[in-house]
């Protein structure tokens, strides 16, 4: 790793739209576009394209990686795709790290998209294939109340009030209306989550986040391209550690209180990031980040996943929430961008925006979302895709790497 360094030199981001007019093509390549212009690049400078989308169906589009190659800017050029449904947006900058880090490449250009309302009938009917055909859909599921399953164990398990939960929505939602992508992006009060619409118990309407159209694009250089480059390295966010782990697809013979497909993916990515076994504990973690940019579909998995990245003790992320421990400017705040839930949900462009936060925030160039950093500041980003069982993990550093 210290030979090939990786740094993440730019980002560019179309708004997250319910119904974009933009194609998705046309998303991809205003987003690299963006990213390749704030960079100072043109195509030819870039060795290779990592383009990262969730399950072909999302977009109603058969093959995409084919058919979002020259949007991305990978005509003629190297270019992987790369899915594991919503932790595409992380496991996305991933690759493009592995790629530069061991040597092949110098400079990755990193597209992640989602064009979610050209489903038809709409984006849940897409979903219906990934359940199993004989012990699954016979009871007709859909996410919305498999996720109330998880909600209800979660809420259960450790005695949790539903208004601890509701005010992560409150919260991001807030956090939201300074992000310039932002979708729902607004003011709430507890109540009206608490009242919203009910979806399936015990989730509500606010409890989660709406489905987008949107793409979110990253330069990534080896760190001797950015010397040649002349970048400055107070404009990077280096790459310190990544994690990734896949459960079995198999959701109903797992205790749904916990994810350990993400504590196996964070303590993957903090070993990378030089942590010992003894280092990996709430108290000396919240310390060592200054930052978190957890997975947020719905409001519990906002806790649920802090407590699998080992940010929390088991049951402990929802109370924190509540007494403002996670705000922005509280002690360890989580989730500045506003997240998922007030930004909006493109599946893949979704984690992207998150892995993004991470370079707008180490730069400091997050603007009215900017949070106080530490001298070695570091934040992390995480996302969790298929049915409950995929984690990955990004760890990044700003300022001067030693």
């Amino acid at each position: 790793m210290k030979k090939n360094r990786v740094g993440m030199v730019s980002v560019g981001m179309t708004k997250f739209n319910r119904r974009a007019k933009e194609t998705a093509k046309e998303l991809c390549y205003y987003s690299s576009k963006m990213a390749l212009d704030n960079a100072g690049l043109t195509r030819k400078d870039i060795d290779g394209v990592i383009i990262g989308s969730a399950p072909d169906a999302f977009d109603g589009v058969h093959q995409k990686h084919e058919y979002l190659t020259d949007g991305s800017g990978g005509m003629n050029l190297p270019s992987t795709r790369g899915y594991v449904g919503g932790g595409t947006g992380v496991f996305s900058p991933i690759q493009g790290w592995y790629q530069i880090a061991s040597g092949m490449f110098d400079t990755i250009l990193v597209t992640t998209e989602e064009k979610m309302s050209t489903v038809q009938p709409s984006a849940q009917a897409a979903f219906l294939t990934i359940f199993d055909n004989l012990i699954e859909r016979p009871l007709g599921p859909n996410l919305i109340w498999i996720f109330a399953l998880e909600m209800q164990r979660y809420m259960k398990k450790h005695n949790i009030p539903k208004e601890h939960i509701a005010s992560v929505s409150v919260k991001n939602k807030l956090n939201a209306i300074d992000h310039p992508a932002n979708m729902l992006g607004r003011k709430h009060t507890l109540e009206e989550v608490l009242e919203a619409e009910i979806m399936a118990d015990p989730v509500r309407l606010l409890d989660v986040s709406p489905v987008a159209d949107g793409s979110v694009s990253f330069v990534m250089m080896s760190e001797k391209k950015i010397k040649e480059n002349g970048i400055s390295y107070d404009d990077v966010a280096w790459v310190d550690g990544v994690g990734w782990n896949v459960d079995t697809t198999l959701w109903n013979n797992r205790d749904l209180y916990y994810p350990k497909y993400v504590e196996k993916a964070a303590k993957q990515a903090y070993r990378m990031a030089g942590l010992k076994d003894g280092e990996i504990n709430p108290t000396s973690l919240r310390k060592w980040l200054d930052f978190a940019e957890p997975y947020d579909p719905f409001n519990y998995k906002e806790l649920h996943h802090l407590e699998g990245l080992q940010l929390f003790e088991k049951g402990g992320a929802a109370k924190a929430a509540f007494e403002g421990i996670t705000a922005r400017d509280g002690d360890f705040p989580v989730t500045p961008s506003g997240g998922l839930l007030g930004v909006g949900n493109p599946i893949a462009a979704a984690a992207g925006m998150k892995s993004a936060e991470l370079f707008f925030q180490l730069t400091g160039s997050a603007g009215k979302r900017q949070v106080e950093l530490n001298e070695n500041p570091r934040g992390l980003a995480q996302a969790w895709g298929d049915l409950m069982q995929v984690g990955t993990v990004l760890i990044m550093k700003g300022g001067r790497v030693e």
